[in-house]
C-alpha cells in the first residue's frame, strides 16, 4: 500500500507520527512528513490506524 499526504491539509496534530513513527515524522513545523511512502503488508494495520486518526483527512492510502 502507498501512503499519500496532502501537505496543504495537514495542520500538525501529530496523531500519525505518534501512532506510527516508522512511517511518519514531524517536520520542522510539526506537520506530517511521510518517511516511508510504501507500507508493507505487516504494517498495514498500524498505518491504517494512523491514517484514520488524521482529523483533516490529509493522509490517504492506495492499495
Amino acid at each position: 500500500m502507498r501512503i499519500r499526504l496532502d501537505a496543504d491539509a495537514c495542520v500538525g496534530h501529530g496523531r500519525c507520527y505518534v501512532l506510527d513513527p516508522e512511517h511518519f515524522a514531524p517536520d520542522d513545523l510539526g506537520h506530517c512528513e511521510v518517511l516511508r511512502p510504501e507500507a508493507p503488508a505487516e504494517a498495514a494495520e498500524r498505518v491504517r490506524r494512523a491514517v484514520d486518526a488524521c482529523p483533516e483527512g490529509a493522509l490517504t492510502l492506495e492499495d
